[in-house]
């Protein structure tokens, strides 16, 4: 797995590449609240992530928690098929901001 970030417009945008699994979804949340730390609005590219399970998708409801009680942005951005099917199968799909492209999310300001 693979997790960067990057500023892009007003947000941290986290890129995640790979499988996000119980070794690295760490790895992940640690990146996700340290942006949340700092106080800046957060972005989660999945687009070419090709497994995550339980404890990634608990590492992102984590982080969008966090946001919330700190009134901040957090948008999961281009979801790929098999996260898409794994967030509808646990119905996150309602529950997460989503965006097709970081592009229409920095468009309208979030």
């Amino acid at each position: 797995m693979q997790c960067d970030v990057r500023k892009e417009a007003a947000f941290d945008v986290v890129t995640l590449k790979g499988e996000v699994d119980l070794s690295t979804s760490p790895a992940v949340r640690q990146a996700i609240l340290a942006s949340l730390e700092a106080g800046a609005p957060v972005a989660i590219e999945l687009g070419e992530v090709t497994y995550i399970d339980s404890s990634g998708v608990a590492s992102l409801v984590e982080g969008y928690q966090t946001a919330k009680s700190r009134g901040l942005p957090f948008t999961l951005v281009g979801a790929s098929e098999s996260v898409m099917g794994v967030l509808e199968l646990a119905r996150l799909d309602k529950v997460f901001p989503l965006a097709a492209t970081l592009g229409e999310l920095t468009a309208d300001g979030g």
